[in-house]
């Protein structure tokens, strides 16, 4: 029988996590797209990336499936993504999600509350 902590251990050995620093250098270069993964009462009490996609981690199969009337045309399987959620926990498992769905270029920016921190740009 799996635990959440066995999911979380294969995702994060799925999905690198790079560090919010090199996160922000990535999005000041305009070329990747970041997915704010929380629900929309996290991202509403804090912000979250400037441009980013809000698509909760349980409805990422239906926005990265092209064959859905749900899909977002942002998410591209050979475009550099950048997820990130509360603390990485979500964004890792999102993450291994995107790739067994055939997403090529997925990583884990980590936590919201770490990318400002580094000086992030943030929206409402």
């Amino acid at each position: 029988m799996k635990h959440a902590k066995d999911y979380l251990s294969e995702a994060n050995a799925a999905v690198p996590r790079i560090s919010s620093e090199d996160g922000v250098a990535i999005h000041k270069k305009g070329t990747a797209v970041f997915v704010d993964v929380r629900d929309s009462a996290d991202v509403a009490g804090t912000g979250t990336i400037a441009g980013a996609l809000r698509i909760p981690r349980g409805f990422i199969e239906f926005a990265a499936d092209d064959t859905t009337n749900y899909h977002k045309p942002a998410l591209q399987k050979d475009s550099e993504i950048l997820l990130v959620c509360a603390a990485g926990g979500q964004a890792a498992l999102a993450g291994k999600t995107l790739t067994e769905m055939g997403y090529e270029n997925v990583s884990n920016v980590g936590g919201i509350s770490d990318w400002v921190a580094a000086g992030g740009d943030t929206e409402v």
